[in-house]
C-alpha cells in the first residue's frame, strides 16, 4: 500500500492510494488517529487499508497539496558518507573511514512534500541535491538487533537531503547547512514494507532538469539498513513514525567540476524503483 500525508480543503490529513486515486483516511479515522504517524503508532494500517478498499469516495491526487510523508516525526536521523563513491568524491580515505555510521539530525520544519517548491534562501547560492532513501519505523524499540530490524520497518519513501554547502562547510558540524527551512523533500508517499521484501535491492536515481546526476543501489550501502537501525537504537529508543535517511551516493553537485548547484526554476527528481518519483521545483525564497 501507498500512504501519503496531504492538505485538502484547508485540512491537514492523510490517506492511502487506491489505484491512481486517494482515499482521505483522516476524514474517516481522524478521531482515533489524527495523523499518519498516529495511525502507524496505533497499528491501524491494516484497518485503514480495508476502509480504503471499501470506500467509493476518492480524490484526484492533483487536487491535494502533498506534505512530507510524516509531517510530525519525533526524530529524523540522517546518515552521512554511506556510499563508497560519495566518500571518495569528498576526498576521504575509505580505508580510514569511521567504523560507525556518521549521523546528524534534521528538523521537521526543514522538510517539504512532493511537488512543493524548495525555497533557495537569500543567505546562500550553494543549494545542493542529495538523493536518498528514507526508512519509516513502524515498531519502536531500544537495542534492536540486526536480525530483528526488518520487522521494525513500516515502509520506505524517497528523500532529498538538500544541503546548503557553504553553511555546511563553514563549521565542523553540519546542522545549519542541513536544516534551512523547507529545503529537504520527503515523499511522494510511503510504500509499506510488505510491498518491498527485506533486503530487496533498490535503485536510486537523482535527476536535475532531466539530466541524471546520481545513480546507485542499496547493495552498495556501507552500513546497510538493519545495521543502521541496530546502531541508532543502541543509543536512543526508536518510535513509530521516526525516520532514518540512509545516505546519498556519489555525484553530488559541489564535487563536480564546475560545481552544480540548484537554481530557481530548476526541477529536481529523486526516483527509487520500488517507490516512485519525488519531484520538487526550486524557487526564490520570499523575504520575511
Amino acid at each position: 500500500m501507498k500512504f501519503a500525508s496531504f492538505e485538502y480543503a484547508g485540512r491537514h490529513t492523510y490517506g492511502v492510494f487506491r489505484g491512481d486515486r486517494l482515499v482521505d483516511l483522516g476524514a474517516r479515522l481522524g478521531a482515533r488517529a489524527p495523523s499518519l504517524r498516529a495511525l502507524i503508532t496505533q497499528g491501524l494500517l491494516h484497518e485503514a487499508g480495508e476502509q480504503a478498499y471499501a470506500s467509493t469516495d476518492t480524490l484526484d491526487p492533483r487536487e491535494v497539496k502533498f506534505l512530507p510523508v510524516i509531517p510530525d516525526p519525533a526524530m529524523i536521523v540522517c546518515v552521512g558518507l554511506n556510499y563508497a563513491d560519495h566518500v571518495k568524491e569528498t576526498g576521504r580515505d575509505i580505508a580510514a573511514a569511521p567504523v560507525a555510521p556518521t549521523l546528524f539530525l534534521r528538523t521537521a520544519a526543514s522538510q517539504v512534500g512532493h511537488d512543493q517548491d524548495i525555497p533557495l534562501p537569500q543567505e546562500s547560492s550553494a543549494l545542493d541535491f542529495e538523493g536518498e532513501i528514507a526508512v519509516i519505523i513502524g515498531k519502536g524499540g531500544r537495542r534492536i538487533s540486526k536480525d530483528d530490524a526488518w520487522d521494525h520497518i513500516c515502509g520506505y519513501a524517497c528523500y532529498n537531503d538538500a544541503t546548503l554547502r557553504d553553511w555546511q562547510s563553514a563549521a565542523s558540524q553540519w546542522t545549519a547547512g542541513k536544516n534551512f527551512w523547507r529545503t529537504g523533500a520527503f515523499g511522494p508517499w510511503m510504500v509499506t514494507s510488505d510491498e518491498i521484501p527485506p533486503g530487496r535491492p533498490m535503485t536510486l536515481v537523482t535527476r536535475l532538469n532531466g539530466v541524471e546526476m546520481q545513480r546507485s543501489n542499496t547493495e552498495l550501502l556501507i552500513h546497510d539498513i538493519p545495521s543502521l537501525i541496530a546502531y541508532i537504537s543502541a543509543f536512543t529508543p526508536l518510535s513509530p513514525g521516526d525516520v532514518i535517511v540512509t545516505g546519498t551516493p556519489g555525484g553530488v553537485g559541489f564535487k563536480r567540476s564546475p560545481a552544480v548547484y540548484m537554481r530557481p526554476g530548476d526541477l529536481v527528481e529523486i526516483e527509487v524503483d520500488a517507490i516512485g518519483v519525488l519531484r520538487n521545483r526550486i524557487a526564490t525564497e520570499l523575504a520575511g
